[in-house]
């Protein structure tokens, strides 16, 4: 499934090309398109103009003149396209926008019809306005709104492997299984380990890994693990090449020759190494691995008031 820097991709794509336009005419040419709570029926946006192209997490926002968005989710294999108006129809062409453009136009492409668009009610939160299927997908590591120490504190609380936390896309969004293997080796923790096990400052080191591995993606267009994943020109991300983790089974770890494993998790497929990411991490003499509580011991008491 694309994550954020594939999205992001897409959405770059868009903005250069859609920002200004007015739809003269969405035609939804398979329903499989169309996600049935839609407010209103897709082609209602006739006659709206394309103010902006945003992204939440994962998802896709075409903000309008209207008091409602156009949104979209790429799914499995999603493809959002700016194709020549001449160009055959594709075998799973979706919905097609007309924007006024005599050479080029919009097209929704998606082979296993987990994508959708649909038209949502605009919600104020804060000082902005988000689409109402926004509200419970938390900002990005990108984000203007990431609140760091709040996420940290969410991930401190959580009883849950670290790996599904990552995957939880109303803590952090814009992560999934790619990126969290990738952001777990670098950070040399276990994807099974225990949420509120960790130490604080292993979690910073996750989050700062996330927004590298992302940051990095992002300059090479995404990551295509096949050839379902291409950007608005048709193109394909080249980030695969770089990955430490994901996809890798049985090929040797980039930092200490062990053979990459694969194990099934969260209903998907995790990669990690098991020596540079122990499932019970190493104690460094003088250090604990658990968190620190501030309270004082009865024998550190006893010593300390020498009784």
């Amino acid at each position: 499934m694309p994550e954020l820097p594939e999205v992001e991709t897409v959405r770059r794509g868009l903005a250069r090309h859609l920002p200004g336009k007015r739809i003269s005419r969405l035609e939804v040419v398979h329903r499989g398109g169309n996600r049935q709570s839609s407010e209103l029926p897709l082609p209602s946006v006739k006659g709206a103009t394309i103010i902006d192209i945003q992204r939440r997490g994962k998802f896709l926002w075409f903000v309008l003149d209207r008091d409602y968005a156009l949104v979209g989710h790429l799914g499995m294999s999603g493809q959002m396209l700016i194709t020549p108006r001449n160009r055959p129809d594709e075998k799973h062409l979706r919905i097609r926008i007309d924007y006024g453009d005599q050479k080029r136009e919009f097209r929704f492409i998606d082979q296993r019809t987990f994508g959708w668009m649909a038209i949502d009610s605009l919600v104020k939160v804060g000082r902005k306005k988000l689409p109402q299927s926004f509200l419970r997908i938390a900002p990005d590591i990108f984000d203007s709104e990431f609140d760091r120490a709040s996420v940290i504190a969410r991930m401190s609380r959580s009883k849950s492997e670290i790996k599904r936390v990552l995957l939880d896309q109303g803590i952090v969004s814009g992560i999934g299984n790619i990126y969290a293997d990738e952001a777990l080796w670098l950070s040399k923790i276990h994807p099974e380990r225990r949420a509120d096990a960790l130490r604080e400052e292993e979690i910073r080191s996750i989050l700062r890994s996330v927004r590298y591995v992302m940051t990095r993606a992002l300059a090479r267009g995404g990551t295509s693990i096949d050839d379902l994943y291409i950007n608005v020109n048709g193109e394909s991300g080249y980030f695969a090449i770089s990955l430490n983790a994901y996809g890798r089974e049985d090929e040797p770890c980039r930092r200490c020759r062990t053979l990459i494993r694969r194990i099934a998790f969260a209903n998907r497929s995790t990669h990690y190494c098991p020596q540079c990411q122990p499932r019970v991490p190493t104690r460094t003499p003088g250090k604990t691995t658990g968190k620190t509580t501030g309270k004082t011991s009865e024998k550190t008491k006893g010593r300390k008031g020498g009784k």
